[in-house]
């Protein structure tokens, strides 16, 4: 085994990170939000428009190739903790240069058009979309594990955490309000617009990610050889997870907590044209949601120093389920909606941001409990989770639509309007307390206990080498 810092002999849980270094780190969520949101936000429309495909075979295809990027996200995180030999790139950084390219390569592919039979370009989109979803697994969770051999510090990680999401905003911003002029800058040709938009979002997303890649340093890197009984597998990444409570804790709160936002923003559209008769309404509101979005992020890392990551991740849900019982309660008007929604989205900033920085700690509690580090494992697990929540809260908004009446292009009915309302406020708050039970009860990693793990692992690698 090895281990290399440059700590120069200072405690690794203190060591602090140079600001430029967290610029870059968070560019790298920036250049990967841009690949992915342009994919989220419109490939299912240019399904239907476009391709001309019906709406539930787009829903499909989003199902599909979100669980099958579940297990590719697992293969990653099994072949970084194989890998042994471990150049002066590091162990992850490399997979962050090296992937980006063909995931640029693929999230353009995806609008390209075909003049295959409706099958034919369903199989083509799926198979698209899933080589899409293999490749930015690849760099994506590479980017994402890499934080525990950036720095021990935890305060240092929700720092990161915070420029993560910080970057990973203001791609949703960006390719929000600037993805369809560009598009549209191509007159009768939906088309090529979409390639043309395509190809210049992913060029800078690109650029963010190879900034990212020459900003960053590995300083805890580790090469071990597996211990018995720990051979890197699917099961065993599946034990890892089971056996790591924190960890478990987590996956089971990103369950939750992703799949009640997707929701709300698959919601939302529906919410805003037939509950207000506002159907613009989105359009301007994205600018203070995300503004909201920001000062959470701002205030997070000071937030955390004085309180404590566990307090201010339940702090930022209750925040959130304060938002959506007073939108579901007093939010009949476009302007209560913005205002209560953008309360809902302060709160989740802190939620968002420090799953990141809490999954970061449970590197060291399962190499603490184990005697084996897996910074892969870890964090693919973690995602192995988001990813099911993704799939499933891509799919269900549609049957739950059939479920509480819905007709398109219609006043809709009593019932219909108070199952829209449920549907974005109700349930994922819901979805929100559990959450807060989950964490409030079972979470047992905190900043004091970090700190005292941190330095048995430290005591431990001291006497291996004596």
């Amino acid at each position: 085994m090895s281990h290399q810092t440059d700590s120069r002999g200072s405690d690794p849980a203190t060591l602090l990170l140079p600001l430029r270094e967290k610029i870059a780190y968070g560019m790298g969520d920036l250049g990967s939000n841009i690949l992915l949101d342009i994919g989220t936000l419109y490939l299912l429309k240019f399904y239907t428009d476009v391709l001309g495909l019906p709406g539930t075979y787009g829903g499909v295809i989003f199902l599909i190739a979100k669980f099958f990027t579940a297990f590719t996200d697992m293969g990653t995180g099994i072949m970084l903790d194989s890998r042994r030999k471990i150049g002066p790139k590091g162990k992850f950084r490399p997979f962050v240069l090296y992937a980006a390219f063909p995931v640029t390569l693929l999230a353009i592919a995806n609008f390209v058009g075909t003049d295959f039979s409706i099958t034919g370009k369903t199989v083509m989109a799926t198979v698209l979309f899933m080589l899409y979803g293999l490749f930015f697994s690849m760099m994506n969770c590479s980017y994402g594990a890499m934080v525990p051999a950036m720095t021990k510090n935890p305060n240092e990680r929700a720092s990161l955490a915070a420029w993560r999401q910080g970057g990973a905003t203001l791609g949703l911003l960006l390719c929000t309000v600037g993805f369809v002029p560009v598009m549209n800058m191509v007159d009768n040709n939906p088309q090529l617009g979409y390639i043309v938009a395509a190809a210049l979002f992913s060029a800078f997303g690109l650029f963010f990610m190879w900034w990212c890649y020459s900003g960053v340093r590995e300083r805890y890197v580790e090469t071990q050889q597996p211990a018995p009984g720990h051979k890197p597998g699917l099961l065993q990444s599946f034990k890892a997870i089971a056996g790591n409570r924190p960890l478990f804790i987590l996956c089971i709160a990103n369950l939750c907590t992703l799949g009640a936002f997707n929701v709300k923003l698959a919601i939302q559209v529906y919410y805003t044209q037939y509950v207000l008769n506002d159907p613009l309404l989105l359009s301007y509101m994205g600018f203070f949601s995300m503004g909201c979005i920001f000062f959470g992020v701002f205030l997070m890392p000071s937030a955390v120093r004085r309180f404590g990551k566990k307090k201010v991740y339940i702090a930022g849900l209750l925040i959130w389920v304060v938002g959506d019982l007073l939108n579901y309660t007093m939010g009949d008007s476009s302007v209560s909606f913005v205002m209560f929604s953008c309360l809902a989205f302060f709160g989740s900033a802190f939620v968002n941001s420090l799953n990141w920085a809490l999954v970061s700690d449970t590197v060291e509690y399962g190499e603490w409990r184990t005697g084996v580090r897996s910074e892969g494992t870890v964090y693919t697990g973690f995602t192995f989770f988001r990813k099911v929540s993704q799939a499933l809260a891509g799919f269900f908004p549609g049957l739950m639509l059939t479920q509480i009446g819905y007709v398109p292009n219609v006043v809709q009915s009593a019932g219909t309007v108070e199952g829209l309302r449920q549907l974005i406020f109700i349930w994922p708050s819901a979805l929100a307390v559990v959450t807060i039970i989950a964490m409030g009860g079972f979470y047992n990693l905190n900043e004091k206990m970090y700190v005292r793990i941190v330095g048995e692992i430290e005591s431990r690698k001291r006497a291996a080498a004596h």
